[in-house]
């Protein structure tokens, strides 16, 4: 059956960055995502990093030319380019905000409770957002993840 589907998922995100080893070095520290390539490609460098859960796509950062940070705009206001599960939100909220990243939107709920959410930049000045949601998938950590910190 899954020979007839036209797609299955997402594969991955691209993030664009000015300054590669910058960002890698960011989204290592501050994301704890792991750096599993770094490779030339049609001109730039791309590297990849993964997510800790099993399943996650990767995000790939592509160098740029010129710095061209990312952010959809909702209705007149900055709305992030992608989501990111946190399991424990107030963890993930506050050691991003004492590691000094730019929180644009506070820690806020959804509902009764159900979704919490804010909005944050990384180095280059890409809206994210860190979400976590009762509905949020659980599955296994990459093997790789274990207990210790990557901080290369």
């Amino acid at each position: 059956m899954s020979e007839n589907l036209l797609v299955t998922r997402i594969g991955y995100t691209y993030v664009p960055t000015a300054n590669i080893e910058q960002s890698i070095d960011w989204y290592v520290r501050n994301l704890e995502l792991r750096l599993v390539q770094s490779l030339e490609d049609r001109g730039s460098r791309i590297a990849v990093l993964h997510y800790p859960h099993l399943h996650a796509i990767a995000l790939l950062l592509v160098e740029t030319n010129a710095k061209q940070p990312l952010e959809i705009n909702r209705n007149g206001a900055a709305f992030p380019i992608m989501a990111m599960n946190c399991p424990d939100i107030e963890n993930t909220y506050n050691r991003l905000t004492q590691n000094g990243v730019d929180i644009v939107k506070p820690l806020t709920a959804l509902g009764a409770g159900e979704a919490r959410y804010f909005y944050f930049r990384d180095n280059e000045g890409n809206l994210l957002e860190g979400a976590w949601s009762i509905w949020d998938p659980e599955d296994a950590v990459k093997e790789s993840f274990g207990t210790t910190r990557n901080h290369t």
